[in-house]
């Protein structure tokens, strides 16, 4: 079964393009079907590229999704059109009297600054609070993932000496987790990042289990034992470009930025890059979609409601 978004999204011709299985709104609408409804909280300026980078991992599953896509009203976008915005975004306000199977909250190019600075952190922290009783499952990604572990538990992150940017190694810490079944024991992922809540801190909250860690980038992907709220530190979803984009970007500037490491081969940035997190990725989704999501939310949506942060079983 495919992932339901507008046809008119800028995703849906690039994944139809890449035999991704999506379907567009009023053709999903003639089937009867309990789809999930799933929300991205869309953090990032490249709005376009992250939907679609999401959109990606979430279609390639035999579950319908419905997607939702929200932004920051108390933040104005300067890098997505706004008729962008008008016509595929909700606000929090849009959404907040419904209950849905899963979120994605996104990280932003926002972690240098405390917090509480951040000039939509309040609305944040109102979308943060929402989902521990409205919503079945929700994904944190990077600078969202150190948001959440900050509001939730008062986790406390660090700044590094230098930005971890690269493609690294890491391990299956558990291999019995449903977010990690058909992992190899050894995955690679992608990081970029300033900032890193190293492994003392989630050490401090019994609750959490880190589910995959890397020698060189740390703890990856960690997650309450309910799989309620999960914490990803990498970038699984970029595309195979991204980090390119990202140190051409910064060289063009004139900054001093390293190479990327393990990304280009031989980390030669003349040569081509070698995509090799492509598989963990999609399983990781994929894994959340049907374990975590599909196989315990209630069939009936308005039954979700709130669970305990500091007592959560498997």
């Amino acid at each position: 079964m495919p992932i339901v978004i507008p046809k008119k999204l800028p995703a849906y011709y690039v994944l139809k393009e890449e035999n991704v299985f999506v379907m567009y709104d009023s053709r999903a609408y003639s089937q009867d079907i309990r789809p999930l409804e799933i929300v991205i909280v869309n953090l990032m300026p490249t709005k376009v590229e992250t939907e679609t980078q999401l959109i990606r991992m979430l279609a390639n599953t035999p579950l319908q999704v419905n997607l939702h896509l929200v932004n920051m009203s108390s933040h104005e976008s300067k890098n997505t059109k706004q008729e962008h915005l008008t016509t595929f975004y909700e606000t929090f306000d849009d959404i907040k009297h419904k209950k849905f199977d899963g979120m994605i909250i996104t990280g932003a190019p926002v972690e240098t600054l405390p917090y509480e600075e951040v000039n939509y952190w309040e609305e944040l922290v109102e979308i943060m609070e929402y989902s521990k009783s409205n919503v079945f499952s929700t994904i944190h990604l990077c600078w969202g993932a150190q948001a959440a572990l900050y509001y939730h538990y008062g986790v406390q992150r660090t700044m590094l000496d230098e930005k971890l940017f690269g493609v690294f190694l890491h391990d299956v810490v558990d291999p019995k987790s449903r977010l990690m079944r058909g992992f190899d024991d050894k995955f690679y992922a992608p990081h970029s990042r300033h900032t890193q809540i190293e492994r003392k801190e989630f050490d401090k909250v019994p609750t959490i289990e880190i589910l995959a860690e890397s020698e060189e980038a740390g703890v990856h992907i960690s997650a309450l034992k309910n799989r309620r709220q999960i914490f990803v530190q990498g970038h699984g979803e970029y595309e195979k470009y991204t980090l390119k984009k990202e140190y051409d970007r910064d060289v063009e500037k004139g900054m001093d930025t390293a190479v990327p490491a393990n990304y280009f081969e031989d980390d030669d940035p003349e040569k081509e890059v070698i995509m090799k997190w492509k598989g963990p990725a999609h399983m990781f989704f994929s894994n959340w979609l049907n374990y975590c999501v599909y196989q315990e939310t209630p069939f009936d949506i308005n039954e979700i409601g709130p669970f305990d942060l500091e007592d959560s079983p498997e």
